[in-house]
């Protein structure tokens, strides 16, 4: 197992840098958006911004990233036991429904439909932070 165990890590810490890199700009550019009167150059230039993040970094590194956990937890079934990952994987599905949330907001955009404020997107834009803490804490301590 060795080496290739090593290689499955980095390859999911490397998606999830990625993942969460998209979870955090994509609801500051919702704010920005939120500012934007519908129709504009500058409301056209976020949907593309929004689409090409979502679509070409975001949403694959999720894929990468719960394919190469699954693999990990395969690898080591051991830990399926243990009540920290089963914390861990409840925070990770709680990230996948804050994932989803943003696409859906991202649709509105597309749609010109959003009807909420900057406001709400900046208080949103703390939820993936919360959830990668915990994540971190979860894994890094192993409390339980």
């Amino acid at each position: 197992m060795g080496d290739f165990y090593l290689w499955v890590k980095a390859v999911h810490v490397i998606a999830i840098i990625a993942w969460m890199a998209g979870m955090l700009y994509l609801p500051r550019l919702f704010v920005y958006h939120a500012a934007a009167a519908v129709d504009t150059a500058t409301s056209e230039t976020f949907k593309v911004m929004e689409r090409r993040l979502l679509r070409a970094i975001t949403t694959p590194a999720m894929i990468v990233s719960l394919i190469s956990g699954a693999w990990l937890i395969l690898m080591v079934p051991e830990h399926l036991s243990e009540g920290w990952l089963h914390a861990k994987i409840a925070l990770v599905i709680a990230m996948v429904a804050a994932h989803g949330l943003l696409a859906r907001h991202r649709r509105l955009f597309a749609d010109d439909q959003n009807r909420q404020s900057a406001r709400y997107f900046r208080i949103l834009n703390e939820v993936p932070t919360v959830l990668l803490i915990g994540i971190i804490i979860l894994v890094i301590v192993r409390p339980f």
